[in-house]
C-alpha cells in the first residue's frame, strides 16, 4: 500500500490578527490572512517553498488557521494528509472505522479537501491536490 504523507497542519483561531501576530512574533512564521472568499483562512508559512508552493526542505510542512465556528465539529489542531483519490480514501476511512465529516470541498488553486474523525476521535483532514505545474 502506498504511504500518504502529512503535508499541512491546521488549527482553529478566535482572532485572526492575534493568532497571526503570535506565530509571527514567537516563531518568525510568515502569516497571510486570506479573504472571505477563502473562508477567512490564515496561511502559515513555516519554511521556504518553491514556485509550486512545495517545501524546499524535506520533512517540513506549512499550515494554516481556520476561524472557530459554533456549528462546526471537531475544531482542534489537526494534520492534513495528501491523497491521490479523495473519494477512494473516504471509503477506506469509513471501512476502517473512521467517520468522514461532510463532503469534499474545492479549495481554489489547491485541490479537494475533507475532514474526518479517526477511530480515536482525532480530527484529521485529506487533501487531493491539483497536479503540480511542470
Amino acid at each position: 500500500m502506498r504511504m500518504n504523507p502529512v503535508v499541512h497542519f491546521e488549527m482553529p483561531y478566535a482572532d485572526h490578527k492575534r493568532v497571526a501576530k503570535f506565530y509571527s512574533d514567537a516563531f518568525g512564521w510568515q502569516m497571510q490572512t486570506l479573504g472571505e472568499e477563502m473562508g477567512d483562512y490564515v496561511l502559515a508559512t513555516t519554511t521556504e517553498t518553491d514556485e509550486n508552493r512545495m517545501v524546499k526542505a524535506p520533512g517540513t510542512i506549512n499550515g494554516g488557521f481556520f476561524p472557530q465556528k459554533p456549528d462546526w465539529p471537531a475544531q482542534y489542531p489537526s494534520v492534513v494528509i495528501a491523497v491521490e483519490d479523495i473519494k477512494g480514501s473516504m471509503k477506506k476511512i469509513t471501512s476502517s472505522g473512521g467517520k468522514v465529516l461532510g463532503d469534499p470541498m474545492e479549495i481554489p488553486g489547491i485541490g479537494f479537501y475533507v475532514s474526518f474523525n479517526d477511530t480515536e476521535g482525532n480530527r484529521v483532514s485529506l487533501l487531493q491536490p491539483y497536479p503540480r505545474k511542470a
